[in-house]
């Protein structure tokens, strides 16, 4: 006889409250790193940050974002979504457990990739999470069984490659500098230069030219301008480009797939753990944010002084880069986790409880606004009139906003237009969508 499982979304008090906190609180901060891709020359700020705004209300924010923000809200999904990996699949974590778990699980992750390119080719943000996430999961399903240590030490293995990589890269522009000096030494003493001796000078400017404006920076930086400048195709067109040359040309999008992969093996050991899902003790949390944070946040805070510098100088970031995003992202989950702790820590996040549950609709919402309303040649067409500092003012605006739009619509609604959506594609059915009077039920 076969066993017949009913396979439902988790809703209303059965969902966990904490998790949509911290979903709420990720997907809303991404914004500040994603405006500068809409509001700026892209070009421009990756050739140097000061050619965008560097008053000193410009280097604060900078500052502050690449080392609070950069990278860990991404790192906080990552980990949420190992989580979800496990609360959708409960029931196929006993050795006979239905099929069905595992059907839907797939469908869902494939309904999730045609969300991301529909994200990436049509809502045209080449910065799409979605299909990485989507693609990353394909492999997630297998590991849920492993053990917490085990899927730990699986989910660092990336963050090691990157140190071990980013030694070699230290200890090669170090001995380049010191090449340099002896080269420059001679040509002072009016010596000869050898073939060898050249190859260090050609090195050295490779070095030096990413630090400029080169022709080809300026090339790029006219081709935005006039994207900006043109109509939908010249806009649709840019944006197609760019993800193409960057995501599949440069293979951005194999190393964000490889990086989300063992981010969210570690997110199934939080949950394994009970951390994530806030069932540690606040003393736990707090220690748990002080070293993560104090590792973190010290290891970025150093690579910003080697980025001021602006000069091809070694960075001890190119090593700790990934450990560094793993370390402060989870200073962030022990954080709020702490806070939401405390009866007034839980009413101070509570808002975040909304956008939690509409995370989905939100990110869309989010790029529509930035991307087409806000910084588009057919809309308000704001574009390479703000900072730093103007830009991350922008996007606190529209973070309050869309915070205020994801209150409002789940006091009406069991869930969000796109959860909607992916819902029912995932489930071979429509989902109830209203919410019935005077529940927190859908109707």
């Amino acid at each position: 006889m076969t066993d017949v499982v009913h396979l439902a979304p988790v809703r209303g008090r059965a969902r966990i409250e904490i998790l949509d906190i911290l979903r709420g609180i990720a997907i809303l901060s991404i914004f500040y790193m994603n405006i500068p891709f809409q509001a700026q020359s892209v070009f421009s700020f990756f050739a140097d940050v000061r050619l965008v705004g560097w008053t000193p209300a410009d280097r604060i924010v900078w500052a502050g974002t690449q080392i609070f923000l950069d990278g860990t809200q991404r790192c906080l999904l990552e980990f949420l979504f190992g989580a979800g990996m496990m609360v959708l699949t409960a029931k196929a974590m006993e050795p006979d457990g239905p099929v069905a778990i595992a059907d839907l699980y797939y469908r869902r992750t494939m309904w999730l990739l045609a969300f991301g390119l529909f994200d990436i080719f049509i809502i045209l943000w080449p910065g799409d999470i979605l299909a990485t996430y989507a693609l990353a999961a394909m492999f997630l399903f297998p590991f849920r069984k492993l053990g917490p240590k085990t899927l730990t030490a699986l989910g660092l293995a990336f963050a090691l490659f990157v140190a071990i990589g980013g030694v070699g890269q230290y200890a090669e522009r170090a001995a380049l500098i010191e090449k340099v000096r002896v080269v420059e030494a001679k040509q002072a003493a009016g010596q000869p230069l050898v073939e060898t001796d050249r190859d260090v000078l050609k090195k050295w400017r490779t070095a030096s030219d990413a630090l400029r404006v080169t022709p080809e920076v300026r090339k790029n930086i006219e081709r935005e301008r006039k994207a900006h400048q043109g109509g939908l195709a010249d806009y649709a067109g840019f944006y197609w480009s760019t993800w193409q040359h960057y995501f599949i040309g440069k293979g951005l999008l194999f190393l964000t797939v490889v990086e989300a992969f063992f981010a969210m093996l570690i997110g199934v050991a939080l949950w394994k753990w009970g951390v994530i899902q806030g069932q540690r003790s606040a003393l736990f949390y707090a220690v748990l944010a002080l070293l993560a944070y104090g590792f973190g946040i010290t290891a970025r805070a150093i690579g910003v002084s080697e980025v001021f510098a602006f000069a091809p100088i070694p960075r001890t970031i190119w090593a700790t880069s990934e450990l560094a995003r793993l370390a402060t992202g989870l200073g962030h989950l022990a954080l709020i986790n702490l806070v939401f702790k405390a009866a007034i820590g839980r009413a101070i996040l509570a808002p975040f409880r909304a956008a939690g549950r509409v995370a989905f609709s939100l990110y869309f919402l989010e790029q529509i606004i930035g991307l087409h309303i806000l910084f588009s040649p057919y809309g308000v067409n704001l574009w390479a009139r703000f900072g730093w500092a103007g830009m991350a003012g922008v996007a606190t605006a529209v973070i309050l906003l869309v915070l205020l739009i994801a209150n409002i619509w789940t006091r009406y609604f069991a869930m969000g237009p796109m959860e909607w959506a992916w819902r029912s594609l995932a489930y071979l059915e429509p989902q109830p969508f209203r919410k019935r009077q005077g529940t927190d039920q859908p109707g």
